[in-house]
């Protein structure tokens, strides 16, 4: 009797353990990366880094940037994106939407800057995941 009331509640324990893994993995986690170059600094942040549609917020933290692009490549696969301008939505803080990663994996994503100081284009890694 035992044995027919344990084997369902372990089972029961299984899947729950099982659904909560899968469901930690589905949702990735959010990339914060800074980097900094000679005339600009900006933090990059993706909420939901994913293939697809993306929403990118770059806060520049040094520099007086005007204009914001972005782009994305995967050397090892040969992908590139083309360039997409970022909206300015307060001082500093501008926002790209759209589609700049096309499958998981390890991508370079550029931010180009120009402002009064020039323009100078950035580079950080953004792991993608499901």
């Amino acid at each position: 009797m035992r044995l027919k009331i344990a084997l369902p509640a372990a089972a029961l324990v299984v899947a729950a353990v099982a659904l909560f893994v899968v469901g930690r993995s589905a949702s990735a986690e959010p990339v914060h990366v800074s980097t900094t170059g000679t005339r600009y600094a900006a933090t990059v942040s993706i909420a939901d880094p994913a293939p697809g549609r993306v929403t990118v917020e770059v806060k520049v933290d040094k520099g007086d940037a005007d204009s914001v692009a972005l782009s994305a490549v995967m050397p090892e696969m040969g992908h590139a994106t083309p360039e997409l301008t970022a909206t300015e939505r307060e001082p500093g803080r501008f926002l790209g939407e759209g589609e700049l990663f096309s499958m998981t994996g390890v991508w370079e994503l550029s931010i180009r800057l120009d402002g009064p100081a020039g323009e100078e284009e950035l580079a950080v890694k953004a792991l993608i995941t499901e």
